[in-house]
């Protein structure tokens, strides 16, 4: 098992894990279950994606295509003024 890649939080790692497999790469978040310890442990570097050996070129050449992507246009979010977007 190699770690590939440090999510930001639990959601980017959760979003990430389940892109993987729905490309066939089976992947596990490491440190899923240090996150109740905030504050007690360091902030960074306590999730990470994981996957096989034989998987890790595979794995990280989507996650870097998923991170350089860009909104297909018309999905930008419409920001008419003096409305706040949640």
């Amino acid at each position: 098992m190699q770690r590939i890649y440090e999510p930001e939080n639990l959601l980017e790692g959760e979003l990430l894990q389940r892109m993987l497999a729905s490309e066939g790469v089976e992947a596990h978040l490491v440190g899923r279950d240090l996150l109740g310890g905030t504050g007690e442990l360091p902030m960074s570097g306590l999730l990470a994606l994981a996957v096989d050996n034989d998987q890790a070129q595979q794995a990280r050449e989507l996650i870097a295509a998923y991170n350089a992507a860009l909104p297909m246009p018309g999905d930008e979010p419409v920001d008419p003024a003096g409305v706040l977007i949640c």
